[in-house]
């Protein structure tokens, strides 16, 4: 079965006042949630089918061949939160997980008029994996970790925050959120990763804001480059149509030893959303996702730098993920938890072929000019940055404490502010994630970008 495209609803966007600059977690949880509307309502019905599933009423790619309007859904329709409203005010008591927006200092022209637009990039931590691997979670309470209490933080997180676009990574219970998001006024769309693996990567985004002009997804098992996925989609504003962009959003391979692989999923993401740029007239371009290397890594320098030798670098120290252990970070200080030692090593002829992407070149590119949106915008004076300007740390379990999420953003976009992360003493009081208030080993990372007048 094709997927299918989306027709959500909602009522119009606006901006968010400046005068909200702190998001709160935790607090009660209401009890309930609406069932699917869909005849799938479990991950099992998604991964039997295998499919790319979108909150939708047609079909195609876009919305070019609209159906007749008594048969389409209104877009004026008021937004609707799915979540039951908490009735009284003492049910939501102080959190002692807070994260302030910051603001960037950009020197770039702003108008009132800009248009911006907020978007989410999340490792949501899939069931499975937390079931499977709880010897990283030995610090969590048992019901922290059950998906139907994690199903309730994550979507009331993403609710609240109410971002226009939310690139999700190790997804295996998509429909569980498709139903909320649905109802929310997001249209949405899933792959999952190839091979036994029933996670995937999930992109939902404000159905009476953007229209879908074209979708790729990346199947990296064709390229020799293990099972994980990529999707791309370009996106239309409906209200100005002359403006685009092109969202990517990735999950790389978590492996450390298996840097090649890791270095060719995001060259081949990178070089993919270029052409696709391009096609649509050099559109700028936001790519969200979980990139398993941390910010001082030679991973994150290809990201940063458009090129790599990896003849100057050991394979299974690519990405840095190796010197995140908890006792590690706190022992040698967080500023300098993610530093790593470089050094050479032997190269296969197939692995320099999957790097590179060429039999004979030990330099790895990629064409995208990009920058980091949280390293864009200054940290607050609460250690919730790295040397770089990076989060110190966007996932914690048992053994790791460091950060491997990223938003990237090409030239056309400035980003107008973050949603700043938590200091490490703040993070390391919850023993582990997910915990209480959180319902992923992951933080959201959340960034409001508007168009560069000037690009």
């Amino acid at each position: 079965m094709r997927c299918v495209n989306c027709v959500g609803c909602s009522s119009s966007w606006s901006r968010p006042s400046t005068a909200y600059n702190r998001v709160s977690f935790g607090g009660h949880l209401s009890s309930g949630f609406y069932r699917c509307p869909l005849s799938f309502r479990s991950s099992c019905d998604a991964n039997k089918y295998n499919l790319v599933v979108s909150c939708s009423s047609t079909s195609g790619p876009s919305d070019s061949n609209p159906e007749p309007s008594s048969n389409r859904r209104s877009y004026s329709r008021r937004w609707h939160n799915p979540l039951p409203r908490r009735r009284h005010p003492d049910q939501m008591p102080s959190s002692r997980i807070v994260r302030d927006w910051i603001d960037s200092d950009s020197t770039t022209p702003l108008s009132q008029d800009s248009e911006r637009f907020t978007v989410v990039s999340y490792n949501i931590l899939g069931d499975r994996n937390a079931s499977h691997h709880k010897d990283l979670y030995t610090n969590v309470s048992f019901p922290y970790l059950k998906w139907g209490y994690r199903k309730r933080l994550i979507c009331e997180e993403l609710i609240r925050l109410n971002p226009d676009i939310i690139c999700l990574q190790e997804v295996d219970k998509y429909f569980d959120l498709f139903s909320m998001m649905e109802k929310a006024g997001y249209a949405g769309s899933y792959k999952r990763r190839t091979g036994d693996n029933i996670d995937g990567c999930a992109m939902f985004w404000k159905a009476d804001r953007f229209r879908v002009l074209e979708r790729e997804n990346i199947e990296f098992s064709q390229f020799g480059m293990c099972d994980n996925v990529a999707q791309l989609a370009v996106l239309e504003l409906r209200k100005l149509k002359s403006r685009k962009i092109l969202l990517g959003n990735i999950h790389v391979l978590y492996n450390p030893n298996k840097g090649d692989v890791k270095l060719g999923q995001i060259r081949s993401l990178c070089s993919k959303a270029h052409l696709l740029s391009k096609k649509w007239g050099d559109i700028p371009i936001v790519l969200g996702g979980d990139f398993n290397s941390t910010p001082q890594s030679p991973l994150y320098s290809f990201l940063a730098s458009s090129e790599l030798n990896i003849m100057e670098h050991d394979k299974k120290e690519l990405s840095g993920q190796k010197s995140c252990r908890p006792t590690q970070v706190l022992e040698t200080g967080s500023k300098s938890s993610n530093t790593v030692t470089f050094k050479s090593s032997s190269w296969t002829n197939e692995e320099i072929r999957v790097a590179t992407g060429q039999e004979n070149s030990y330099w790895a590119v990629h064409p995208l000019k990009l920058n980091s949106a949280y390293a864009s915008v200054k940290g607050s004076a609460n250690n919730t940055r790295d040397s770089v300007g990076e989060p110190l740390a966007t996932s914690y379990h048992s053994k790791f404490l460091g950060t491997v999420d990223y938003l990237w953003y090409s030239d056309g976009l400035v980003p107008a502010r973050v949603l700043d992360t938590l200091p490490i003493d703040v993070l390391c009081k919850t023993k582990c994630l997910p915990c209480k208030e959180l319902g992923s080993d992951h933080l959201a990372l959340v960034s409001e970008f508007f168009f560069d007048p000037n690009g």
